[in-house]
């Protein structure tokens, strides 16, 4: 077994990045499936071996799969939380309650040696517990040691505070061992200025060469297969909005503002600008409250991606708000890939 490259089915994808940090721990992942055209055809120019399937997994026939993957030995993906339920606490006709029961049934179909599924830290607690229950009950009924713990990116190289809970399946007698973060430390923890600095306060044409030097290993490790920039294009506030951010430090908020421009917005990530010193936030899909820890702008889609561990050859589809969305609905890469590698230990050395 320790020779063979073990093949990877991608549900609910998105624009990969979960598949390309399986990719960039040995996996060959052989098709991506959603319903979203944008982050698919995203998905096709940065995963050129794979195969995509436009498919509404709340509605779909194993033949569908079928004719797109075999010989499965990995699934991955992470279906939407809305999708969750238990009967009697929501709309049992709302199609999304069907979207993870279509992750079951894949799973069931194929019958992987292993599954990896990710979400939002507050399932664990979702109807007190119940759905959490649900999950491991699901998957331990098809023959699967699950289980489950909650990440923070920050711990694995990614310079961004985000959560996110993970659930991995492997078939019984093979338990699953989580990770340890490598920078766990808050001094070891990779910052905004490490992952950003390097690129520009302007707008870049597409392919154009990046002419600063990189100022830190994980912006080499971004630029090591290219040195050219896509998806640097900002955003054109007013300049109202302009001299509001502006007003806020790096590492501040709307409280650092004015009592009469405090309540402009009504969030309480309002006005939040990134800290030069630490990891992001989490990212968002372009709602433009978090602004550059320097620029008075929100992140570019390019700086979101770095955010998350895309690097620079990740070039993203589609319109600029797709854009941010694809990238803000990602697993960050180089988290993915600490779960794969992992993973490969367990399935390759049975």
């Amino acid at each position: 077994m320790k020779n063979k490259i073990l093949r990877v089915l991608d549900l609910f994808s998105g624009c990969g990045g979960l598949s390309y940090g399986f990719e960039q721990a040995g996996f060959n992942v052989v098709a991506g499936v959603d319903n979203w055209k944008d982050a698919l055809k995203t998905f096709k120019k940065n995963h050129k071996n794979s195969v995509t399937k436009l498919i509404d997994l709340g509605n779909f026939s194993n033949r569908d799969l079928d004719s797109i993957a075999t010989n499965i030995d990995v699934i991955i993906g992470g279906p939407p939380c809305q999708g969750f339920s238990i009967s009697g606490k929501r709309d049992p006709n709302d199609p999304r309650n069907k979207l993870y029961r279509g992750f079951v049934q894949t799973v069931e179909h194929f019958q992987p040696s292993a599954f990896v599924m990710e979400n939002v830290p507050n399932l664990i607690s979702m109807e007190s517990g119940k759905i959490k229950d649900m999950i491991m009950k699901n998957f331990s009924d098809l023959g699967y040691e699950v289980s489950y713990q909650i990440l923070l990116s920050s711990d694995y190289g990614v310079p961004q505070n985000r959560r996110r809970v993970v659930f991995v399946g492997t078939k019984k007698n093979t338990p699953y061992k989580f990770p340890e973060g490598k920078y766990s430390e808050s001094e070891n923890k990779l910052t905004c200025h490490q992952a950003l600095s390097d690129l520009p306060e302007e707008t870049i044409e597409d392919g154009l060469k990046n002419t600063t030097p990189p100022a830190s290993s994980y912006q080499k490790l971004m630029r090591k297969k290219t040195n050219k920039i896509y998806n640097h294009l900002i955003t054109n506030h007013s300049q109202k909005t302009i001299e509001i951010i502006s007003l806020v430090p790096d590492g501040g908020n709307y409280k650092n503002l004015p009592t009469h421009l405090q309540s402009t917005r009504k969030v309480n990530i309002a006005w939040t600008r990134y800290n030069s010193k630490k990891p992001s936030l989490t990212i968002d899909t372009g709602h433009r409250h978090h602004f550059h820890y320097k620029w008075n702008r929100v992140p570019t889609v390019r700086e979101s991606a770095r955010l998350q561990s895309f690097p620079d050859n990740f070039i993203f589809l589609g319109s600029k708000t797709s854009q941010y969305k694809q990238v803000g609905n990602a697993v960050p890469p180089l988290l993915a890939k600490a779960i794969a590698s992992e993973l490969k230990k367990i399935l390759l050395n049975r």
